[in-house]
């Protein structure tokens, strides 16, 4: 078990004030990591480092911040390290999506969901990489989606940017696997999160969800954080490039 321990280590958690980023930062938190949480919204942040704290002794350090592009990124790093020496584990999961048929869907849309959901990833796995291979030792987790595996109706821009996710983890994984830092994508199915609340509250499109699931059910949040864990922390270190699916058997049909 001590392979799973992250003592001595500091993880950064975008979008980890509530919903699949508060669950890994738990779970991360739960192994004995430092955790650095960024989002926007500061009173959801701060709500989130009192839950943390609440599970035992440990640091917790809240940025409120909107990545929106590379100056904003720029910005982040420079808070992160106002408050910790270096971050050695990096979660890339701050999301958004714009559902609807693709004929009625904007260029803004578009735009929108791919800059937030794959450019920014990229720009902030790019920036908090760079002192990672100096050191020789990091750990970097993309959200995918399954969305990004598999095709699902009203999701173009989704879709996309998640599958663009996916690749650029590969991609990224190939060139820095001999530097020490491992790149990964985690792929969610349908956990119950606030960007999956207007699927929840739709009884038709929940149960469409749920037919498609063979375990019969949606995720729990807790069941997310295990996973997680394992692609940042020294048990998964010949793990790299993978796209590791959590989504109650969705895909395997």
């Amino acid at each position: 078990m001590q392979k799973f321990s992250l003592r001595g280590k500091t993880a950064l958690v975008t979008g980890g004030n509530r919903g699949l980023g508060l669950a890994i930062a738990a779970a991360l938190y739960d192994a004995g990591a430092t955790v650095v949480l960024t989002a926007r919204d500061e009173v959801q942040l701060a709500a989130a480092k009192a839950q943390l704290l609440e599970r035992g002794e440990g640091q917790v350090h809240t940025i409120s911040a909107n990545l929106s592009d590379d100056a904003s990124v720029t910005d982040l790093y420079n808070a992160v390290h106002i408050r910790v020496d270096s971050v050695d584990i990096l979660v890339n999961n701050a999301g958004v999506n714009r559902r609807g048929p693709a004929e009625n869907l904007t260029e803004d849309d578009w735009h929108y969901v791919l800059q937030t959901d794959l450019t920014v990833p990229f720009l902030v796995a790019r920036t908090f990489a760079r002192p990672m291979l100096h050191r020789g030792w990091g750990r970097i987790l993309n959200i995918g989606s399954i969305f990004g595996q598999v095709a699902f109706g009203h999701r173009v821009p989704y879709g996309a940017a998640k599958a663009g996710v996916i690749h650029m983890s590969k991609v990224m994984a190939v060139e820095w696997a001999g530097r020490g830092v491992t790149v990964n994508a985690l792929c969610p199915g349908p956990f119950a999160t606030e960007m999956n609340k207007v699927v929840m509250n739709d009884p038709e499109q929940y149960q469409r969800f749920v037919n498609n699931i063979p375990i019969g059910r949606w995720g729990d949040l807790e069941e997310i954080g295990a996973p997680a864990l394992l692609l940042c922390s020294d048990a998964g270190s010949f793990i790299t490039g993978t796209t590791l699916t959590v989504d109650g058997g969705w895909t395997a049909q």
